[in-house]
């Protein structure tokens, strides 16, 4: 695979990395074409497994090459690392209150972000495209940063690794859109449609991800230090509360094991190949 890919420059390898994401996102999408419904705990192991794979590539695969970089470049790496990470979480921070999405589970009065009409379906997309972004960026930044890195601190490798892990996580996210829509009264095609087309952005945010690395070499640190705090961001904020929000007396210790799992699986896959 690594022999295949690197013929490509390093913005086509972001797209086809990021198309590969976006695939996996319609793959899981594609269980509403066999279910209905989705067992709660189900499908908090698979939220608590995404957070698990975003919080270790968020350190191995993005803040670690990040400070490395950073001392290559001869910048003060810590400070380069801090103020990276911070504006990516502040990022999403203002586009979390300024774009109209909701969250699973909740009413649409719920709905947070600019007041709007937009029909519930579209509230629930948003909510998960909101969180591809990070996704998207942190795996075009990857890819570009192998180009403009002078050192080994990162590997294309690495970026594969990281686009897997991405994959990985990405598949309970489409089937956390389309189900529940499938539910609502859906058809299952447009269910489908829905969930898939939430992951639409990561091939957008991975080529400008790439893009702007490769072009501004000393921005590089920061940027995948900004990636690691916005996937940080959407971790806290919506990955964790939502697989830990009972239903029923559902237990939470479900959501617990999938993170350690998706943890691991990141781990493994970034420690082996990268």
């Amino acid at each position: 695979m690594i022999e295949w890919i690197s013929q490509f420059s390093p913005v086509q390898q972001a797209l086809i990395a990021t198309l590969f994401t976006w695939g996996v996102t319609a793959l899981g999408a594609g269980l509403v074409f066999f279910f209905k419904n989705i067992n709660k705990q189900v499908l908090n192991g698979m939220l608590g497994f995404a957070a698990g794979v975003m919080i270790a590539a968020s350190f191995w695969s993005l803040l670690a090459p990040g400070i490395e970089l950073a001392e290559e470049l001869g910048q003060v790496a810590y400070v380069t690392a801090a103020v990276g990470f911070l504006m990516g979480g502040g990022f999403l921070y203002l586009v979390d209150k300024v774009l109209p999405h909701l969250h699973l589970g909740l009413e649409t009065s719920e709905a947070e972000g600019i007041k709007t009409t937009w029909q519930r379906s579209v509230l629930l997309v948003m909510a998960i495209t909101l969180h591809n972004i990070p996704e998207g960026l942190a795996v075009g930044v990857a890819f570009g940063a192998v180009a403009a890195s002078t050192g080994s601190s990162a590997t294309l490798a690495g970026a594969i690794a990281l686009a897997i892990g991405i994959g990985l996580q990405n598949f309970p996210e489409g089937a956390a859109v389309s189900i529940p829509l499938r539910r609502e009264g859906f058809s299952r095609f447009k269910a489908f449609l829905y969930g898939q087309a939430s992951g639409i952005v990561e091939p957008i945010a991975g080529v400008l991800g790439a893009y702007a690395v490769i072009h501004v070499q000393p921005i590089l640190p920061y940027a995948l230090s900004f990636a690691a705090g916005a996937m940080i961001y959407v971790v806290v904020e919506e990955l964790i509360p939502e697989a830990q929000r009972e239903e029923g007396g559902s237990k939470t210790d479900v959501a617990t094991i999938g993170a350690m799992l998706g943890f691991a699986v990141m781990m493994i896959l970034d420690v082996a190949l990268g």
